[in-house]
């Protein structure tokens, strides 16, 4: 009886009523999960299921959360999906969340991406007990291996050397100068990981640096926001978020196969590089069980990475406000000159080159390479300007906000080295954090430093760098993992 009641109801509704019986359910269950927690930041009103996917150009993503804090402030709140963030801007508020309070925001974003990507292993994605034992290991190893030591500086010493070779094999015809730049500086970090160097005509290698640097592009693209954010939907859909898990199986294959070769003739008394050096605390009685392959896997690729990607790019864009500011580089060759003239650069030259130390410096500042840093997540409910966040609530300290500040810098939207300087010599900036600040802090950073001032003041001493003739340099950019300069040909002409 009951059956045929509802099956002569069923008959009687139209489509058109179930179709607004559904819409009104999904659209009432949407509002009640995505209520806007008490005393949470403002922000701009959400769409149903889409959130505020509609109020970030994910092309110039950094520019949109300029332009929502001035709207809304300085702590506001954005949801895309499911995913509720609190972008934080200003060097005070920024400080306050990484540095004074960075216990309460210490814990990386486990988006369904990154899940994908990394599951919760290796030195950037992991959390807790293993993000710790992790880290301390490779800063640990890192040093055995010569970071901050004379060993360390002179391998890129050395690499300068080679990349000056392949330069200068240019003889002044304008080219595209980033696989040689990638090349330079992967080298100095698979010499620590890997325990090797690659040559400039190695294939293989320029196939692997390709891979990485297709990857961090599809990373840091609209479509891989959108995975994090429509998981279920986008699984089932066609586009470059499955080229990206492609790419990354690959370069984890690679990976594998030089940890199986480290294998074969792996010494416990003589370790020779990071991956030798894990292979050892593996073997130890009383390891940690976060001590595994999977981890040695992943902090491997995360160095590689990290170690290849952002330095990089910002000596790319180096080169490009060189070229575009032939003055300032006069300058920087002028002082290069009095202070070294022909003989190796070397890191004691940096204190006596105040000028070239401001002008790395503002290129660091003004290239903005990881405009948004890198997602942060309260690890427990927390109070910051008198705003309540959650635990769980996805964090978005905007580094543009600080290296843009107007009443930090003189002269903000402009490639002005004077921001470092006073009376002449080098002056620090407290609003400089490039490599983010706390806890989480840019792992490399003094390999990072090492690297851009020897290979920036080697360049310079050899090399005076122009724009092809009849071409005019843009300072426009792509977004990925990192802010990079679009692709561009340069001349070098040898001094």
């Amino acid at each position: 009886m009951l059956l045929q009641l509802l099956s002569v109801l069923w008959e009687a509704l139209s489509l058109q009523v179930v179709l607004v019986f559904l819409t009104t359910f999904l659209l009432l269950a949407d509002y009640k999960k995505n209520i806007r927690p008490r005393n949470f930041p403002p922000g701009p009103m959400r769409l149903p299921f889409l959130g505020n996917l509609l109020h970030v150009d994910f092309k110039k993503p950094h520019i949109s959360l300029q332009k929502l804090a001035e709207k809304y402030g300085n702590v506001y709140s954005l949801q895309i999906g499911s995913m509720r963030f609190v972008v934080v801007n200003g060097l005070h508020l920024v400080k306050e969340a990484l540095v004074h309070q960075g216990e309460n925001f210490v814990d990386r974003l486990s988006s369904p991406g990154t899940q994908e990507m990394f599951g919760s292993s290796g030195l950037v994605f992991s959390n807790g007990l293993s993000w710790k034992q992790q880290r301390r290991f490779a800063l640990s190893t890192l040093r055995n291996f010569g970071l901050g030591k004379r060993s360390l500086e002179e391998r890129i010493q050395e690499e300068s050397r080679y990349l000056n070779e392949a330069i200068e094999a240019e003889k002044g015809q304008p080219f595209d100068p980033h696989f040689q730049i990638n090349n330079a500086v992967s080298n100095i970090i698979c010499s620590i990981t890997l325990g090797d160097r690659f040559d400039y005509h190695d294939s293989r290698f320029h196939n692997l640096l390709l891979l990485f640097d297709e990857t961090s592009q599809l990373q840091g693209s609209f479509w891989s926001m959108l995975y994090d954010a429509f998981p279920t939907v986008m699984k089932r859909l066609p586009g470059p978020h499955h080229t990206l898990f492609k790419k990354w199986g690959q370069l984890k294959s690679f990976v594998r196969g030089i940890i199986e070769k480290h294998k074969v003739d792996w010494n416990p008394s003589e370790p020779r590089d990071f991956i030798d050096a894990y292979l050892n605390e593996m073997a130890k009685e009383d390891a940690a069980s976060s001590f595994h392959e999977e981890n040695l896997l992943h902090s491997t690729l995360d160095l590689f990475f990290a170690g290849t990607e952002t330095t990089s790019t910002t000596l790319r864009w180096a080169l490009l406000y060189m070229a575009i500011y032939p003055e300032i580089q006069a300058k920087v060759q002028v002082e290069i000159d009095s202070v070294i003239g022909h003989r190796q650069p070397a890191m004691d030259d940096r204190d006596s080159m105040p000028y070239t130390n401001a002008v790395v410096h503002e290129i660091q500042r003004i290239s903005n390479i990881v405009p948004g840093n890198v997602p942060r997540v309260t690890t427990k409910d927390t109070t910051l300007a008198g705003f309540h966040i959650p635990k769980g609530t996805i964090l978005l300290a905007n580094l543009t906000s600080v290296l843009f500040e107007k009443d930090e810098w003189e002269t903000p939207n402009e490639f002005n080295p004077g921001h470092f300087l006073e009376n002449g010599q080098f002056k620090k900036k407290e609003a400089f954090l490039p490599f983010s600040a706390g806890k989480r802090a840019c792992l490399g950073e003094q390999l990072a430093r090492t690297e851009l001032f020897l290979f920036f003041t080697a360049l310079m001493q050899k090399f005076t760098f122009q724009a092809p003739k009849n071409e005019t340099l843009s300072r426009e950019y792509r977004m990925g993992l990192a802010l990079s300069p679009l692709p561009y040909r340069i001349c070098a002409f040898s001094r």
